[in-house]
């Protein structure tokens, strides 16, 4: 009786749910037992805008050939099913520290989609998939200090771990109560501008996609969180992890892929991020990661073993303190929750990264840049 109440407490308010454990989860990862990764179709990227509490996002990472980093998202959030709430965020790093890096976020109104539900409007802002499923077009004017334009255009399949991406929450799994759902495009070119004060910022190089989707409050998804995108010339790859809250056992789950033009080398969710060496951030209190690794293991289509790596130094390129940003009504139901102190630690490679891969007995290292991020919402009581 006392978990339920405290259940229904945490649903209404978002302070701190119950110990269900790990018998409270069904991680993507036992899907991908027998269904490794599945490739996308144009209908696994509708939106599916949720009339509970929920975020929703996409979100598209641009490493330019000029140099730039960037990203662009929509965040589609609602609150217990009483109120949605629609953001749109841009940022630009400016990474030889000439001036500070541009960072937008706007809430967004008059806000709808596409009958197919595969694209997304709103006064001053449209992210619309092109009728053949093979590219996105962002373009915002909602915020005079960056006006973006840009294109992304698959380049290697789309994919989700598993059948359907998804990872569920509940004491009932085969009626869950939350959701957890990553769908990716792992290599894309990218064209276009934002422009700013000081004049358009090329986009024209690489990117990545991210469509994702909470079905619950974000901080009883995840408790924590580590993110990689990677592009070479002629590979890329992509790993997004989250452990959650000591309420669903602490369990860390994967997905990540290797992939090249037109191909994924490998998919699936048996991929790690490790913080190799930290040290205690002193203004947010938690472990700032300063060498990572990230290792991804799989078959490729053939059958032939794929192992990937990438590690090294971090290169800090700024700490966004996540409460700051947020729209007031999330920040309400987020500060109730003891101990949630939201932080993403953004990584941006200057000097290039290097993709070790074995293919088979093939060897191949390429050079390419990352873009990475590290979240810490709440403490977790064990360590990976």
């Amino acid at each position: 009786m006392f978990n339920w109440a405290k259940q229904t407490l945490a649903n209404v308010v978002g302070t701190e749910e119950p110990i269900y454990g790990e018998s409270a989860i069904r991680s993507v990862a036992e899907d991908a037992k027998s269904t490794p990764y599945t490739e996308l179709k144009r209908d696994d990227l509708k939106w599916v805008a949720l009339d509970q509490t929920s975020v929703e996002t996409q979100v598209f990472y641009f490493m330019s050939d000029s140099g730039h980093v960037g990203l662009a998202q929509v965040i589609y959030s609602n609150v217990a099913g009483i109120r949605t709430t629609v953001q749109f965020n841009s940022k630009i790093f400016y990474l030889d520290g000439s001036k500070p890096h541009l960072w937008c976020s706007t809430p967004l109104t008059d806000y709808d989609f596409s009958d197919d539900k595969t694209s997304f409007y709103a006064k001053d802002c449209a992210v619309e998939l092109s009728e053949d499923g093979e590219s996105y077009t962002i373009k915002s004017m909602n915020d005079e200090r960056a006006i973006v334009n840009l294109k992304v255009t698959k380049k290697a399949p789309g994919f989700v771990a598993g059948k359907d991406g998804k990872t569920l929450y509940g004491t009932d799994l085969s009626n869950p109560w939350g959701t957890m759902r990553h769908a990716f495009w792992p290599r894309c070119d990218a064209e276009g501008s934002i422009v700013t004060p000081d004049g358009p910022v090329d986009f024209k190089g690489k990117a990545t996609f991210v469509m994702a989707l909470q079905g619950m409050k974000p901080h009883h998804a995840a408790a924590q969180w580590n993110f990689l995108a990677f592009h070479g010339p002629s590979y890329s790859a992509v790993l997004m992890e989250f452990t959650t809250p000591p309420s669903y056992g602490c369990t860390t789950v994967d997905v990540g892929a290797i992939a090249r033009d037109g191909e994924i080398v490998t998919a699936g969710t048996t991929c790690r991020a490790t913080h190799t060496k930290t040290k205690k951030d002193t203004v947010t209190d938690w472990p700032e990661p300063i060498e990572v690794k990230y290792v991804w293991s799989g078959e490729n289509k053939d059958g032939k073993t794929v192992e990937g790596l990438i590690e090294g130094p971090t290169e800090k390129q700024d700490c966004v303190d996540v409460m700051a940003e947020v729209p007031g009504f999330v920040k309400a139901i987020v500060a109730n929750a003891a101990g949630t102190k939201p932080y993403i630690y953004q990584f941006v490679s200057q000097k290039p990264a290097a993709l070790k891969l074995k293919i088979g007995d093939e060897e191949v290292v390429e050079e390419g840049r990352t873009f990475s991020e590290a979240t810490f919402i709440s403490a977790i009581e064990e360590t990976k």
